[in-house]
């Protein structure tokens, strides 16, 4: 029995939903963080997510309450970096005065986000290790429809022909998704360079394009 008093009772518990949710917010915070470590340091296809739990210092009981595999990590990430890229996206959009200078703000944009948010992992991950493509989550949704509604307004500023807005959204997306990718394996990353590129493509096609 004396070793009670080595046992001191824990703290009233608080059960206030406020609290929950706080703990919530943290937990997640934690797991997306420490993905984004172990997918710098190991790379995406060799982390797992018994790495991702031991960065975080979180049991793997609640690590499960959260998200059930590396991919879905993933997708969460991707869910994150889209959600706080759209109001640069709309920036551009608002702004925008003709197609080209919204593509061209957007792209732009787009890879400068990229190159600084995802810095850590994309340029330290294992060379020649395919990029991931997130499945569509919520907000990658949001920033399809938010591309879409861009289009739209300027090409009815230019009265321009109407086109199928979202064939023209997806493979302007596509071109830059993956342009994006690529530019993020070279040294230095010249966000300028394949921004001009990419808007080049979409605009003129090959015969666009600057020659070397």
């Amino acid at each position: 029995m004396s070793n009670i008093a080595y046992f001191p009772n824990p703290p009233a518990q608080d059960d206030r939903p406020g609290k929950r949710e706080r703990t919530k917010v943290a937990n997640r915070q934690a797991i997306l963080d420490a993905a984004r470590e172990v997918f710098g340091d190991l790379g995406y296809d060799a982390a797992t997510v018994r790495d991702i739990i031991r960065r975080t210092g979180l049991a793997s009981g609640t690590f499960y309450n959260y998200y059930k595999s590396k991919e879905e990590v993933f997708d969460a990430l991707a869910d994150d970096g889209a959600r706080r890229f759209r109001p640069l996206l709309r920036a551009e959009i608002d702004k925008a005065v003709d197609f080209q200078s919204f593509l061209n703000g957007a792209i732009q944009a787009y890879f400068v986000f990229a190159a600084t948010e995802q810095e850590t992992w994309r340029l330290n991950r294992p060379a020649g290790e395919p990029v991931p493509q997130a499945r569509a989550t919520p907000e990658i949704v949001a920033v399809f429809n938010e591309v879409r509604e861009g289009f739209a307004k300027v090409l009815e500023l230019e009265h321009a022909p109407a086109v199928d807005l979202d064939y023209l959204t997806a493979a302007c997306i596509a071109v830059a998704r993956d342009v994006g990718d690529k530019m993020l394996e070279r040294r230095p990353v010249d966000t300028a360079g394949a921004a001009d590129f990419a808007v080049k493509l979409i605009l003129g096609g090959l015969t666009a394009l600057p020659k070397l």
